[in-house]
């Protein structure tokens, strides 16, 4: 039975695609003895191929390493760094530690979610952006900051994040 707390994917893949995926997830497994101690190595490995762990891969994550599947599901679950349900491709972060959130780091993130259109810990529809809040991003001196991918955006208002978030579009 499938976990609950794992959104299903509802798109139904090509078989060349399914074919595709097998092929790349046995070539990371390949690279791999098969010793439990290697679960995350392989979690992490599979996540950076597919941009999330896919529940069949988790499955066969678990034969391949034979351990229970809710071993596999119980790391991929328990880390922050790993994604079960597919994540947009352009990583928006906004940073609500102490320093951020005197500065107003809170109109930062409801400017964010205007402008996107999502939640924090939610990706747009059409997986370009996931939107994150993070503890601190270490930049304090800065703050409030936000991240856009990899690029820190420093004493941020309401004006620049917009503006920021525009240039990264009109970058693409």
């Amino acid at each position: 039975m499938a976990n609950p707390s794992i959104a299903q994917d509802t798109q139904v893949l090509p078989r060349e695609q399914e074919e595709t995926n097998e092929k790349r997830l046995n070539e990371i497994l390949s690279s791999y003895q098969g010793k439990e101690e290697e679960l995350i190595p392989i979690l992490q490995q599979v996540q950076q191929a597919f941009g999330y762990l896919p529940e069949p891969m988790m499955k066969k994550i678990a034969k391949f390493l034979q351990l229970p599947e809710s071993t596999v599901f119980g790391i991929g679950t328990f880390y922050a760094q790993f994604k079960l349900v597919p994540s947009g491709r352009n990583i928006i972060r906004v940073c609500r530690g102490t320093a951020c959130h005197v500065r107003g780091g809170a109109r930062i993130l409801r400017e964010v979610e205007k402008h996107l259109g999502i939640k924090p810990g939610e990706s747009s529809l059409d997986l370009e952006y996931c939107l994150e809040t993070v503890a601190c991003i270490g930049a304090c001196a800065l703050a409030p900051t936000m991240v856009v991918n990899n690029a820190t955006h420093g004493q941020m208002t309401t004006k620049k994040a917009a503006e920021a978030l525009e240039q990264f579009r009109g970058k693409k």
